[in-house]
Formats: C-alpha cells, structure tokens, sequence
C-alpha cells in the first residue's frame, strides 16, 4: 500500500496510485481517507491526490479528496504536487502536459526538474450562478457585498475557478481571523456547496497577503486555488496589477492574470516521503 508525501508550501498532499490499490476502486472510502490523512493515526496530510486516472479529454485524470473525506473540484497545490508526482515516476517526459480534474482541464508546466511549477488554472468567474452562491434576486457578479459573522459584519466577493471562493478584504489580517471567522464562513447558507475562504490584505499594486480557511480542511499554510481566486478579486477591485506575489504563511505564489481573469500560478512543490502503509493503520476509525 504504497503512498507518495509532497507539500506545496507547506500544505501537504499524499499521491495514492489507483493501480497500486485495486481493492479500493474506484476510490477510497470517506474512512479511509480520514484515517490516512490524520496527523495522529495515520500518514497525515491536508488531503489525498487518488491518481492517475483515464481522461477523456486530458493526458491524465486526477481526484481530489479533503481530510474530511469530501471531494474538491480543483487544488492548485494538489496539481503542482500531482505533477511533480508524474514527473518523478517518469510517467510525462515532455515538461507539457495536461491534467483533468472534476473543475476542469489545466495546462502544465515543468520547471526546474519538478521543484517549479506552471500551472494555466483557467479563468476566473464571479457570477452567483457558477460559483454559486445563494442569494435573492438576479444572477449578477458577487462584488463587495455584506455577510455578519459572529456580530461583525464583513464585505466580501465571490469567486469561483472551478471550486468555490470567499475573500473578504480585511486591514487586521491574522491567522486568529481565519480560525475565529473561517469556520463559519465555510458553512454559512449563502454558500450551498460551502466554500473556500480568503482573509485578504493588499501591500501593494504587485503583492498581497491572505490567510486561508479551506472547505474540508481547515487552517491551511498555502493554497493554489485560494491564490488565484484572491488575486482575481484583487484585481477585480482594481486595488493590484496583473502580475503579482501571493504571500501566505507557509511561502509565495505568482500569480499572472490575463484576459477574462484567466490564472497562471507558479509555485514550488517539495518531495516530502515514500513509504507503505501497513493494514493495521485501518483498524482504527477517527
């Protein structure tokens, strides 16, 4: 039962390879994914990359699950790291390849023999109906609208690049507001497929600052999907240019912004571990 660990600024991914795991097709089961990724009774991770996986339309298909066991439409952590998988087993050869996820089909970019990443994440929408966010009246573009949590109330927009986003500009960033306010934004009503959050801060017309609470898995250190959807939003509020530097707690993200609000995301991915996981890991149920 063999596992790949990498992270990708510190928010780190497990590889399972469906091909070294026929009993758990076609994916592992919500306990099994909460078992392996525990930081206690298991290998510990910020969720579990269960690829690779026929594609239609993409060389390869990827799955993404969260500690909780849910799925997610799309990482742009997990890619890089995926990637970076697919390069170290010598399953690509060209740099150049592309990658389906339940969010849709990315474009890859190998650099630096893996330790660097290009990833075209797709475009950016801010329409309530993709995102999607529940609200009464027209479908419009969620831009700088008011949500109370907890007795205080916040400005925020929405965003979606194949998952769902809440980034909320802020001048008294901290770690202590994501894991105060993060939870609750996650799960508010507005949100009928909860949501990925962004606690934003603007430096300056080429950096930004967000801390980051992730649907299914909580406080995390870095997000490449959180980076993008900030950005955007960034942008969006005219408060940045097209090319910026996403800072986090656990490193950088560039971000490059084109038209229609398409992403490029480079960032880097460290190999963390490989290793087997023995049965008993599963005789315990978290």
């Amino acid at each position: 039962m063999r596992f790949h660990k990498y992270h990708a600024l510190g928010n780190d991914y497990i590889v399972l390879d469906p091909h070294d795991f026929p009993s758990w097709a076609p994916a592992p089961t919500v306990a099994q994914i909460r078992v392996v990724c525990h930081r206690n009774f298991g290998v510990g991770s910020d969720g579990i990359l269960w690829g690779p996986l026929p594609s239609k339309q993409s060389e390869f298909g990827l799955r993404i699950f969260n500690p909780d066991g849910s799925e997610a439409e799309k990482s742009g952590n997990g890619l890089r790291i995926f990637s970076r998988f697919l390069w170290d087993q010598g399953l690509v050869r060209n740099p150049n390849f592309t990658v389906e996820t339940p969010g849709g089909h990315v474009k890859v970019e190998i650099k630096d023999g893996g330790k660097l990443l290009t990833i075209a994440m797709g475009s950016v929408s801010f329409d309530s109906t993709k995102i999607p966010v529940t609200l009464t009246g027209p479908a419009r573009e969620v831009i700088n609208e008011k949500i109370t949590i907890l007795g205080r109330e916040f400005t925020y927009c929405a965003a979606t690049i194949g998952n769902p986003h809440c980034v909320l500009p802020v001048a008294d960033l901290s770690a202590e507001l994501a894991h105060k306010y993060g939870p609750h934004l996650e799960t508010h009503s507005n949100f009928p497929r909860k949501t990925n959050v962004q606690f934003l801060r603007v430096l300056d017309r080429k950096n930004i600052q967000i801390e980051i609470w992730e649907r299914g898995a909580g406080y995390t250190l870095a997000s490449g999907s959180s980076s993008s959807a900030a950005a955007a939003v960034a942008h969006r509020l005219g408060l940045v240019d097209r090319d910026l530097t996403v800072h986090m707690p656990g490193g950088q993200i560039g971000i490059g912004i084109g038209d229609g609000f398409s992403i490029m995301m480079t960032g880097t991915v460290n190999k963390v571990a490989e290793g087997t996981m023995h049965p008993e890991l599963f005789e315990v149920k978290v």
